[in-house]
């Protein structure tokens, strides 16, 4: 069976450990972007950050008038990406090229400017977004509350995604922006951040953006794209050994940049990354740096995740 192929061993009652909260970040900003009579100028008003962010790009370094990045047409280990917030533009210093917030998506995409244009008035990029760089640890209103998983809708959510048996390892947060109350379920990153989601298929990181590290003190790594993966993991082998690995959650691909410069002294790497373009490219970079990384996507081959798996059986 392809739960027993996953994983093998018997169940533990050891709760992983997880690391302290640190500082979170917020600055918001409304965009009123109607999906009509979009123009340059005013697809070019969308801050590079939110961009970046809605394709799941997050800094490599920051600070408040800027932020490094890596290169989006190529792998590299030194970021060469620098987004200026005050003008919002973005230099790639291993070419040369200056980048707007349109032809940044053009680069992500690999499209014409008018589609450009038309992803830029489809998305709902009227939704408040954090600034990275922010520091709002005196901000007592940035956060209302962290709580239990209660609210109706996200146990509905996590019920339909078959991850409500392991409510537990995520929280209720509730946040207010611009004088609006906002509410989602969180998963803890390593920085004491946040990775929200919620039934709108809202995401973002509130707090600043890091992996979220499982550690059991085992010779095997398991890692994965998003929390969602991690908990369908858990699911399909609810009758498995959880403390007989350590685990990394990336909370995005982009992430993987990070890790791959930290040395590792696992015996074994499993990989269960999306199959998906940026799947393929995480996992080859890992492949190439440690030759104990394994690839253990064809356990769900047909399927986009592991989530998308969990939600196909019976």
């Amino acid at each position: 069976m392809l739960d027993e192929r996953l994983m093998k061993g018997k169940s533990s009652n050891n709760d992983p450990v997880k690391c302290n909260s640190h500082q979170f970040i917020k600055k918001a900003r409304n965009f009123n972007l109607t999906k009509n009579d979009m123009n340059c100028k005013q697809a070019n008003a969308v801050p590079i950050s939110i961009i970046m962010e809605s394709f799941s790009l997050f800094p490599s370094k920051q600070n408040r008038k800027s932020a490094f990045y890596f290169a989006l047409d190529r792998e590299e280990r030194t970021p060469s990406l620098l987004v200026d917030y005050s003008n919002n533009t973005a230099f790639d210093f291993g070419t040369g090229k200056k980048y707007d917030v349109i032809s940044i998506v053009q680069l992500i995409k690999r499209c014409s400017v008018a589609e450009a244009l038309s992803f830029i008035s489809l998305n709902n990029f009227s939704q408040t977004f954090s600034t990275p760089g922010w520091d709002v640890a005196a901000d007592t209103n940035c956060i209302d509350a962290v709580t239990d998983v209660k609210h109706p809708a996200l146990i509905d959510y996590l019920t339909r995604r078959k991850l409500n048996t392991e409510i537990g390892e995520l929280v209720e947060i509730r946040y207010c922006n611009l004088g609006k109350t906002f509410f989602g379920v969180g998963f803890k990153n390593d920085s004491g951040g946040y990775e929200i989601s919620n039934a709108l298929k809202f995401k973002r990181c509130l707090g600043r953006k890091d992996i979220t590290s499982i550690c059991n003190a085992q010779s095997i790594l398991r890692m994965f794209e998003s929390w969602s993966d991690y908990l369908s993991f858990k699911v399909i082998n609810n009758s498995s050994n959880h403390g007989d690995a350590d685990y990394v959650v990336l909370n995005s691909v982009s992430m993987i940049q990070r890790f791959a410069r930290n040395p590792m002294g696992y015996a074994s790497v499993e990989l269960f990354f999306d199959n998906d373009d940026a799947g393929d490219r995480a996992t080859e970079l890992l492949k190439q740096q440690f030759t104990m990384a394994q690839d253990q996507r064809f356990l769900y081959s047909d399927h986009k995740d592991l989530n998308e798996f969990l939600k196909s059986r019976k």
